[in-house]
């Protein structure tokens, strides 16, 4: 396990951003992490995959990282941080958010990433069709627009259930992780503050041009409308693969870390 005195930090001229290091001296990989969470959803990972060097940030305006006062790329960040550990590439493993920010990391700073691991989100916005994510999506919406945290919180753990089971059928230690990180991250902002997060422009058009290896891996319960998502990022590249893991929705590296790292090995043993 990875206790909070386990974080390094850098200053980014906007403050500073935390980071887990395993210091291993296997080849480098990046974990980016969900969310409204932060690296602690990746503990599984940290504890496990001790052939790599292993890197867990936690992002801008999340977990122990400092709120941005300006605009901002989340990829940028990510460029930032392997400046600072001086390394010229890395594979990137990302999960919802952090898929996003990877596949970011791939067009805007294409050198730096030596292979790319996605799962829970790909290409564009999410299209709620399914009737499930339709209301769980409106109500997190709604909540967080009148402040009602204690919905906010039951309908975004909901999303590491899936529409085919309650909250209840998920581990409660999962559960209590995800409460925990979200609650960090929410006291760390104010309503009214600005958002000062830019994207990455023509990002599904340019997404073409990834010519790193790609290897998706999806939980068999995550909401259809979400790996959707990475549906139509597997759609633009050619020579990318896919794995699903049964028994787990939105989080398949914490609800099944040992299928997940032994891919996620696998992976990197074939990049390098």
């Amino acid at each position: 396990m990875f206790a909070a005195d386990d974080f390094f930090t850098f200053d980014t001229g906007d403050g500073a951003l935390a980071y887990r290091d395993t210091h291993g001296e296997g080849p480098p990989v990046i974990l980016l992490h969900a969310g409204f969470l932060d690296s602690t959803m990746f503990e599984p990972q940290l504890s496990a995959l001790n052939r790599y060097r292993v890197i867990a940030p936690d992002a801008r305006g999340h977990g122990n990282s400092a709120n941005a006062t300006r605009p901002f790329r989340q990829t940028d960040d990510v460029g930032a941080l392997l400046h600072h550990l001086g390394l010229p590439s890395a594979v990137l493993v990302g999960v919802s958010m952090g898929a996003m920010i990877a596949i970011e990391t791939a067009v805007e700073h294409p050198a730096l990433v030596a292979g790319l691991v996605v799962g829970g989100r790909g290409l564009d916005e999410p299209q709620y069709r399914d009737p499930w994510s339709q209301r769980v999506a409106h109500t997190q919406a709604a909540a967080l627009a009148c402040g009602d945290m204690a919905a906010w919180m039951d309908a975004f753990t909901s999303w590491a259930a899936g529409p085919t089971r309650t909250l209840e059928e998920v581990d409660q230690g999962i559960v209590d992780k995800l409460r925990q990180a979200a609650t960090r991250t929410l006291s760390k902002h104010t309503a009214p503050e600005p958002d000062y997060l830019l994207p990455v422009s023509d990002l599904a058009s340019r997404a073409r041009t990834i010519d790193v290896p790609v290897f998706a891996i999806d939980g068999a319960l995550d909401s259809p409308d979400l790996t959707a998502t990475v549906d139509r990022f597997l759609d633009a590249i050619p020579h990318s693969r896919r794995a699903v893991l049964d028994h787990a929705a939105h989080y398949p590296n914490m609800e099944q870390p040992a299928a997940y790292n032994a891919l996620v090995e696998s992976f990197i043993d074939r990049v390098h």
